[in-house]
């Protein structure tokens, strides 16, 4: 089935994952996300919408099937990232590499039990949402609007920043983690948060700050850590 082709599988999962970070779909960011030339990306996306996949009216939008697709896709990586980093013990950045191979060749029965071995999960070890669980959207503001002397909880590395070279380490080692408590000690005008987390103080740049989700103040004293 052409629906089951990888490379079919890649794109409507970039589609996917733009959308569900609010981005633009073009061809650009396709093309920077899967590291393929632009030229590629206008081959590939003109075969996708000959499959029914995609929609070419006004931008590029999953059709119905290419939604279908593109979680089924999405659900798997996430899975794998959670048994690859909980039951594993990988780090972020590995789990996250290796479930890039993984999304593709994962059965429905295997997909199926390694669901229940984790307890039926609704998030990635991110906080991204694993479509098809009882995920429910937390009412969340970006890390850059938190005020200083503010205490949040981290909830959400969305996956434009997973895309990032270096990124997940850095986080993953400043314990900037979903779940996570820390304290805004300060801002500067470059757009840098300076973070208190487990008595560290960590910068953290515009790209990243303007858009790790978490729970500010009263909300966050709600979410157990």
């Amino acid at each position: 089935m052409a629906d089951s082709h990888p490379a079919f599988e890649e794109y409507c999962e970039a589609i996917f994952e733009l959308e569900e970070d609010d981005l633009d779909v073009i061809q650009a960011r396709i093309a920077d996300r899967l590291h393929v030339s632009r030229p590629a990306v206008s081959e590939m996306v003109r075969r996708m919408a000959g499959e029914g996949l995609v929609t070419l009216d006004g931008g590029i939008h999953l059709t119905a099937a290419g939604a279908r697709l593109a979680e089924r896709v999405v659900r798997r990586h996430r899975l794998a990232e959670r048994f690859l980093t909980d039951i594993l013990g990988l780090s972020w950045a590995e789990a996250h590499t290796e479930a890039g191979r993984w999304e593709h060749v994962l059965s429905d029965p295997v997909e199926a039990a390694m669901n229940r071995l984790l307890g039926d999960p609704t998030t990635c070890p991110h906080g991204n949402p694993i479509p098809g669980s009882a995920y429910t959207t937390p009412d969340t503001v970006v890390l850059s609007c938190v005020a200083v002397g503010t205490s949040f909880v981290v909830t959400r590395i969305p996956e434009e920043l997973e895309f990032t070279p270096g990124l997940l380490e850095f986080l993953e080692e400043a314990a900037l983690l979903p779940g996570t408590r820390g304290e805004v000690t300060a801002t500067s005008p470059e757009g840098v948060v300076t973070v208190c987390i487990d008595d560290r103080h960590i910068g953290i740049g515009s790209f990243a700050s303007d858009r790790i989700l978490v729970l500010a103040e009263a909300d966050a004293e709600a979410v157990a850590v």
